[in-house]
């Protein structure tokens, strides 16, 4: 169980950081190409204003979302790692990531300024739906195998 937790976490960081470079790159293309549009309607424009403009940063944005995956994917996987009954197991890693995500939703409103309640429960709402998904299928997977 904890290396298949361990390998679901490297697999999930490695896919998130990719996909928010890909997504970030791909603004940021967008904001560039913008600007430029916008500055060759302005004769030149300015060329100072477009390189203090505050841009996106593929790379950042690829190390904290794989950082923040690795943060949220530790927690259930220290919390079933020492507990061998799996009802026990099951309810423990589920008060824990709900710890866990009620946190980090107060931590990220915080950090963007927004109102903390419904930031706050849109992530604990999400993070049990994810888990809700993600239970129902490895039960109707394990349980029936997965045939081809």
């Amino acid at each position: 169980m904890v290396l298949t937790g361990f390998a679901g976490l490297v697999a999930g960081a490695c896919s998130m950081a990719i996909g928010e470079f890909v997504s970030v790159y791909s603004q940021l293309d967008i904001e560039v190409t913008q600007m430029r549009r916008e500055g060759g309607r302005e004769n030149g424009g300015d060329r100072e204003e477009t390189e203090n403009e505050k841009l996106p940063n593929p790379v950042q944005a690829a190390i904290a979302s794989a950082l923040a995956f690795t943060i949220g994917a530790i927690v259930p996987l220290l919390a079933a790692a020492f507990i061998g009954d799996h009802k026990v197991r099951l309810g423990v890693v589920v008060a824990a990531v709900s710890l866990a995500l009620v946190v980090f939703g107060g931590v990220g409103a915080v950090l963007g300024r927004t109102p903390v309640m419904r930031s706050g429960a849109r992530v604990v709402i999400g993070g049990w739906m994810a888990m809700a998904i993600t239970f129902g299928l490895t039960k109707s997977i394990g349980s029936s195998g997965l045939q081809m």
